[in-house]
């Protein structure tokens, strides 16, 4: 659907030539990470929850991660008995987008917990019909190795994996270059995203997928700090006697879950630079720059990104999608001066904002 919006010094979206699933994956695809639509009494708001899956779609995203950091991580504790009705919403969303014309979608699912745990979000996973397995090592914490890879392992045979290097600061664990030499020769393994939200880290990734030799893994940035660098930048290493050259093919974001039109407009700005191979000029850079200031303030980056989830949620309340900013856990709220840094990026950066696009359609998404 095209956004009525004047672009600013964003091109429009190009569209994508259908492709089989695979060569979409490696191409390159923006895939929103979802988030959860709960009630005042945090229970789940299904009519909001479909709004926002309708929203994604309708933006253009070429995927969706459900079950990820921004659904939240406690979705996943078997008690809520939450997180098979929050993945069957989005596949039904994305079966009737697709029945519609929509090109297919790539599906994610998070992963959590120890193998036992893993094992069987990644079946219900596959019943459900999602494709990938995004998988959090958090549980793994202090584990060698070997056991986290024989974990990946044994959710690669049910499953794509999407492998997933998640910042400490909000959970995850620290994965050397070892790891990502194994995590490479797992067959299964079709994607990696790397939110380490860190550049030492994230060159140890792209160094390791270099190193072997595979040109079917896929690269996601997952760096909502620094997304527009990382979709344009040719990252080389010497392997031997030759210089491999690895890029980003596309995103896998929790910044991308708002502004979501602007953010399918960016990543073909980002891709048409990258595959001329083109000089960076001034606006590119300028553009990083804004995407990363407006990223501080919606992840409260400020505050040890304590807000990140809850100023996912409100730019989406200020726009209609949800009705407020409830969290599973009653402490995850926004930091006291958030909301202030949101107003800032906002007025500072309307070539960002979408907040048009969802006005015009947002009676159509939460029809049941």
């Amino acid at each position: 659907m095209a956004n009525s919006e004047p672009s600013g010094s964003i091109p429009g979206p190009v569209p994508s030539n259908r492709l089989p699933l695979s060569e979409r994956l490696q191409r390159g695809v923006a895939i929103p990470a979802h988030p959860l639509a709960l009630t005042p009494q945090r229970k789940l708001d299904e009519r909001r929850q479909r709004a926002l899956t309708r929203y994604y779609l309708a933006a253009g995203a070429g995927g969706l991660a459900v079950g990820v950091h921004t659904t939240q991580f406690q979705l996943h504790d078997p008690s809520l008995g939450m997180l098979r009705p929050v993945l069957e919403l989005a596949v039904e969303e994305i079966e009737r987008a697709e029945q519609q014309g929509c090109e297919p979608v790539v599906r994610v699912a998070g992963i959590c917990g120890r193998t036992p745990q893993a094992v069987a979000e990644a079946e219900q996973a596959r019943e459900l019909g999602y494709h990938y397995g995004l998988v959090s090592l958090s549980a793994l914490q202090g584990d060698s190795i070997d056991k986290m890879i024989q974990h990946c392992r044994a959710i690669g045979e049910i499953l794509g994996l999407f492998g997933f290097y998640l910042q400490p600061a909000v959970g995850g664990t620290e994965l050397p270059l070892e790891f990502w030499r194994k995590f490479c020769q797992i067959e299964s393994a079709a994607a990696i995203k790397i939110a380490a939200f860190d550049r030492y880290r994230t060159l140890t990734v792209l160094r390791a997928v270099a190193e072997s030799g595979r040109e079917d893994l896929a690269l996601y940035t997952g760096n909502d700090d620094n997304n527009v660098l990382d979709l344009i930048s040719p990252f080389s290493f010497r392997v031997g006697s030759t210089t491999v050259t690895k890029r980003f093919a596309g995103g896998l974001l929790g910044q991308w879950a708002v502004w979501t039109s602007r953010a399918i407009e960016i990543l073909e700005a980002c891709r048409d630079c990258s595959s001329n191979d083109r000089d960076v000029d001034a606006k590119m850079l300028r553009l990083a720059a804004e995407v990363t200031d407006a990223n501080g303030a919606v992840f409260d980056a400020a505050n040890g990104f304590r807000g990140c989830v809850p100023g996912i949620l409100e730019v989406l309340r200020r726009q209609g999608l949800l009705a407020g900013t409830w969290c599973l856990d009653p402490d995850e709220v926004l930091s006291p001066d958030q909301s202030a840094e949101i107003d800032r990026v906002t007025q500072a950066y309307p070539h960002l904002v979408d907040d048009q696009f969802v006005r015009e359609r947002l009676d159509d998404w939460l029809r049941g």
